[in-house]
């Protein structure tokens, strides 16, 4: 394949899931330093930050899981789910939810104008263990791809 050859690029089987993982992982984990700050220095402009990378973390979420799927018919060719796949599409699945019930539990905190201080007792160490489910689900996915070696 020809790294200058945007059809091979854009179109190899996998390379979108790859591509965009990368999104979301960042901006979560941003968004729970952020997140973090805000609580300890009690500063409004870092709550924005994390909740404005939270969004787009969970925007992202979408075309990431649904390009891990198509990776998963076309380059497996939908293969029975078993072993390191198996556990990478479950840790997947799990870090996405704590993405989007982190920034629903923000919404919800900024739309009601709730004790954002509260809620923070909760919300924190859920998205601290998202950090740790991303690391796992991308150490993973890392094998799955050959990056950490062949499966």
């Amino acid at each position: 394949m020809n790294p200058l050859d945007w059809k091979s690029v854009l179109l190899a089987k996998h390379a979108q899931h790859v591509v965009l993982i990368h999104f979301p992982i960042a901006l979560f984990i941003v968004a729970v330093g952020f997140d973090v700050l805000s609580q300890r220095l009690r500063r409004r402009q870092l709550a924005d930050a994390a909740y404005y990378n939270l969004v787009v973390a969970a925007i992202f979420t979408v075309p990431t899981m649904l390009s891990g799927l198509a990776a998963w018919q076309w380059l497996l060719q939908g293969h029975r789910l078993k072993g390191v796949l198996l556990y990478h599409l479950a840790f997947a699945v799990a870090s996405t939810m704590v993405i989007l019930v982190s920034w629903w539990m923000h919404f919800r905190e900024r739309r009601h104008g709730e004790d954002e201080r509260a809620a923070a007792t909760w919300r924190i160490p859920l998205e601290l263990a998202g950090v740790l489910l991303l690391i796992v689900t991308g150490h993973l996915g890392g094998f799955l791809s050959g990056v950490n070696g062949v499966v």
